[in-house]
């Protein structure tokens, strides 16, 4: 049983929190801690407009968030850590070897492609990448 949940993108703003937050909506009643952090967050930074309104859309609050820069720590602790990105997969391996077997891709379950950035496209990229998120999201119900 997962306890700690750790979600990683690149800047903490768009992907990442997204993800944190739609697990927090489908997982109200087990026991687990979501998290999320960035590999090169502008920290403070609060979510991404079009991604906050994709998620209010759905009956999410989301302004409460604030990007976090990913440390080492953060990896230690998790007991499961998903990212966007192959390459943050390798990012955070790099980072902290000793995580190899707790991290994964968000789109495991799903054929483990890439989600893509969508910071600074037009929202129809925010509403694919949403969608991607959310399946991603719903497939990893079943091992939480």
């Amino acid at each position: 049983m997962f306890e700690r949940i750790l979600i990683v993108c690149l800047g903490n703003i768009c992907r990442s929190p997204t993800a944190e937050y739609l697990f927090r909506q489908r997982t109200e009643s087990r026991h687990v801690a979501f998290s999320s952090a960035g590999l090169c967050a502008p920290i403070g930074r609060p979510m991404d407009a079009t991604a906050l309104q994709l998620l209010a859309e759905n009956g999410i609050d989301g302004t409460m968030h604030r990007a976090r820069q990913l440390m080492p720590s953060m990896l230690r602790e998790a007991d499961l850590i998903l990212g966007m990105e192959r390459d943050h997969v390798a990012a955070m391996i790099h980072l902290a070897p000793e995580i190899r077997g707790k991290v994964y891709m968000l789109d495991k379950w799903l054929g483990e492609k890439d989600i893509p950035d969508p910071y600074r496209q037009q929202r129809i990229a925010f509403e694919h990448v949403h969608e991607m998120i959310e399946k991603g999201v719903d497939s990893w119900q079943l091992y939480l």
